[in-house]
């Protein structure tokens, strides 16, 4: 059994052993992986060690760890909570995204394949956090205006379900990689009305196939990728764009992942029943 590291911002994950296949994910900086597979020299297949995600990966964008390594790395490390910030070291500088991890690091420096690194920014260990709506909604901001990038996990470009699970990642909550995956997490909330701000809640396509997810915020309201990472109405039909004037995405069903918050409240929360003078569209 074989480990490896990504020590580099964001490498693409990849559908097949090719340069020209569909980008299906990305490994951040300090994110560790499993290698499943080698194709010649130049293509390794993985599975990601945090959220069990499989793909192809070009092996001179990883580097290979110990097993001893692997395990002290994902035993005791830290978030990065800055939007984009640099790791020094003497002779190098790697800038690195939000929510990428910093392994065996002390506050202020870590070392990885033998070299020092000092990271300056904010940073936080996974046994420090205490999750909660108001952190979660957080950092769900800070991606705002992010460009949509189908199998994106970074400021740089993200897809719906990858803002969803890297903002839970941050309050150390695991989360599949894909909305169809992540809806069976979590607890149902039975109705929108009862939905709490953190919650998230997911958009069927025309075949009923779950497609789309985000983040419900307070004021009825929802953000998610679509584009951009932007802030929408939500009501109970779906999400309502009030630049176009019409519904973008049906709803199908509101999840808890917060442990411990009540599924009810004795003053729920209203979701208005639809927006006046709204067209129908999707």
């Amino acid at each position: 059994m074989s480990f490896v590291i990504c020590p580099l911002s964001i490498v693409p994950i990849r559908s097949s052993a090719t340069d020209t296949s569909e980008i299906v994910s990305q490994m951040l900086f300090g994110e560790l992986a499993e290698v499943l597979e080698a194709k010649g020299r130049q293509w390794i297949k993985v599975r990601c060690t945090w959220d069990n995600y499989v793909g192809w990966v070009a092996a001179n964008q990883l580097k290979a760890i110990t097993p001893a390594e692997h395990k002290a790395f994902s035993a005791h490390f830290a978030y990065s909570l800055e939007l984009f910030q640099p790791i020094m070291a003497d002779n190098q500088v790697v800038p690195i995204v939000l929510g990428s991890c910093l392994p065996n690091f002390d506050g202020m420096r870590f070392r990885l394949d033998g070299v020092s690194y000092t990271f300056s920014g904010q940073a936080v260990f996974p046994e420090h956090i205490k999750p909660s709506a108001e952190f979660i909604i957080k950092m769900a901001r800070r991606y705002l205006h992010a460009p949509f990038l189908h199998g994106g996990r970074s400021p740089m470009g993200i897809d719906a379900a990858g803002l969803v699970q890297m903002v839970f990642k941050m309050v150390d909550i695991t989360l599949p990689r894909e909305a169809g995956q992540q809806v069976y997490t979590g607890n149902v909330v039975d109705f929108v009305q009862q939905a709490l701000p953190g919650d998230v809640a997911f958009f069927e396509n025309r075949a009923g196939r779950i497609s789309h997810c985000g983040i419900i915020l307070p004021d009825e309201e929802i953000i998610h990728a679509y584009g951009s990472v932007r802030i929408d109405k939500l009501d109970h039909y779906g999400i309502y764009d009030r630049g176009q004037g019409r519904y973008t995405h049906r709803l199908r069903v509101a999840r808890r992942m917060l442990k411990g918050r009540a599924l009810t409240q004795t003053e729920p929360r209203r979701i208005s029943a639809r927006i006046p003078n709204q067209v129908q569209l999707f």
